[in-house]
């Protein structure tokens, strides 16, 4: 992955023909049974450098946990919000999570001039965007978004642990394990859960 200080738009092919702030924008939680879309937006300061960005998922908890602190002290801006259950079930998750990224980045204190997205999909913005393939192990400030996007989610989770104790969260943070789906089975979905997806579903129905 390039540096943050020698990246640019172009490295990727982007075109870029005006200075400004760069966002990079990910998301966490399209896949789990339970709980919000989470997507996070983030300007990274070139003078305030973040060492060892690179996709959450290649991450250590602990390790994300520290990048995530150095990211919300040293960025220029982060902005996170979500999509709920309730809208996922209402709009699909598609539609939901693209949602929470324009979300995200209506929320910036700083407008930025080009916002990176990762994925083949873009959210309605008001701004010129891009979608990167597999972003977050390219740009650093979509890493850096897929970090701050992860571990909220996963401190949501631990709390909706606390209220729901039964169904697990706090191990596999909503996704459908053995335990998740056995709880499920036994206790039926928590208000928290996505109706729209089959497990949850069927549980429901029985």
């Amino acid at each position: 992955m390039p540096s943050r200080k020698s990246w640019v738009p172009e490295d990727l092919g982007l075109p870029w023909d005006r200075p400004g702030l760069v966002a990079g924008v990910d998301e966490a939680g399209r896949g789990p049974l339970a709980g919000p879309v989470v997507a996070a937006a983030v300007i990274l300061d070139d003078e305030r450098p973040v060492k060892g960005l690179r996709d959450s998922k290649a991450l250590s908890p602990r390790r994300r946990e520290r990048l995530y602190d150095e990211i919300m002290a040293r960025a220029l801006c982060v902005s996170i919000a979500e999509a709920s259950a309730e809208e996922i079930d209402r709009l699909n998750i598609l539609q939901a999570t693209l949602l929470a990224m324009q979300r995200a980045v209506e929320r910036l204190r700083l407008p930025p001039r080009l916002v990176l997205v990762d994925g083949n999909r873009l959210p309605a913005l008001k701004v010129p965007a891009h979608a990167i393939v597999k972003g977050d192990a390219k740009v650093p400030a979509i890493s850096a978004a897929s970090i701050v996007a992860k571990v909220h989610r996963d401190r949501w989770c631990a709390d909706l642990h606390e209220r729901w104790p039964a169904y697990g969260f706090q191990g596999h943070k909503g996704y459908p394990t053995a335990a998740h789906l056995q709880a499920l089975r036994e206790h039926g979905p928590c208000p928290e859960h996505r109706r729209s997806f089959a497990p949850v579903r069927q549980a429901a129905q029985r």
